[in-house]
């Protein structure tokens, strides 16, 4: 999937994906008790921080990958009709392997 967003430095683009609709246990959730979702999938990523050096430093993530972030960590835009976060390479809590 191509997006019309190019991230700068450290920056990263997630399309989250769905909130849960259902429990553990099976109970389906209507869509006021949804949670805001903590899981994307990354579809742009910048080049790296610029360190003091003048070098770029490698993101630990790239795209395509599966990440966990913060439930109000980055900021939310919307670009031809879809929903995207755009993250700090910090803002990451984890990438699913």
């Amino acid at each position: 999937m191509s997006v019309n967003l190019k991230p700068l430095d450290d920056r990263i683009v997630v399309e989250p994906l769905e909130a849960e609709e259902k429990t553990a246990g099976g109970i389906l959730l209507p869509d006021t008790a949804k949670q805001k979702p903590q899981r994307g999938k990354i579809v742009a990523a910048g080049p790296g921080k610029l360190s003091e050096t003048g070098s770029r430093l490698a993101l630990a993530v790239k795209v395509g990958d599966e990440v966990l972030y913060g439930k109000y960590s980055g900021s939310e835009v919307e670009v031809g009709g879809k929903e995207f976060k755009i993250l700090r390479e910090g803002d990451i809590l984890a990438k699913l392997a």
